[in-house]
């Protein structure tokens, strides 16, 4: 895991300096009932290119958020999961989805 040399001094600016993408929080709501394959994720997420995802799963990776597990057979087989650090997220994006159902429950056209 990489470890940040230097973190901005607010907390919140440092939570949305490792998941603020876009990307990244789908990601952490896709991989949190359980592992996925790469192709898995790429489907679930929707309209994210390969590379962009391959980046944001890499970056993930080194800040230790997703924990990525390589098996030897052929073709290989890639899974990818949340690290304990990762889940430890849960409870934002819980607050994130309600939050969501409230604006657009209130909102809706």
């Amino acid at each position: 895991m990489a470890v940040i040399k230097e973190l901005p001094a607010c907390p919140v600016e440092t939570t949305l300096m490792l998941i603020g993408d876009k990307w990244k929080v789908l990601i952490l709501r896709d991989l949190m009932p359980g592992k996925k394959r790469f192709g898995e994720l790429k489907k679930s997420i929707g309209n994210v290119s390969q590379k962009v995802l391959t980046s944001q799963l890499r970056a993930m990776e080194e800040n230790g958020l997703v924990s990525r597990r390589v098996y030897a057979e052929i073709p290989p087989r890639v899974e990818y999961s949340l690290t304990e650090l990762g889940r430890s997220l849960e409870p934002i994006l819980d607050s994130m989805k309600s939050w969501g159902e409230e604006y657009k429950a209130k909102n809706a056209g």
